[in-house]
């Protein structure tokens, strides 16, 4: 499995991708984490509000996501 997370390098983009580390540990699942802060790289997801959780190359969520709702996203696209 591999997880992007997409954002600038602002907080929001941070926490989330601590905290899908976390999650992903906790878990025990085998994936690739990627923080991807390329802007042009980021727009071919044709997304508009960042940061946003990618699960293998789809865009599953945008904006600020709890912890329980990564848990959720990451065992509906195991």
């Amino acid at each position: 499995m591999e997880i992007k997370i997409l954002g600038t390098g602002c907080s929001s983009c941070k926490a989330l991708y601590s905290t899908v580390e976390r999650v992903v540990k906790d878990m025990d699942i085998d994936a690739v984490l990627v923080k991807e802060e390329d802007l042009e790289k980021i727009m071919a997801y044709n997304v508009m509000s960042l940061p946003a959780l990618v699960i293998n190359d789809k865009v599953v969520a945008k904006g600020r996501i709890s912890e329980s709702e990564v848990r959720d996203l990451l065992t509906k696209n195991q």
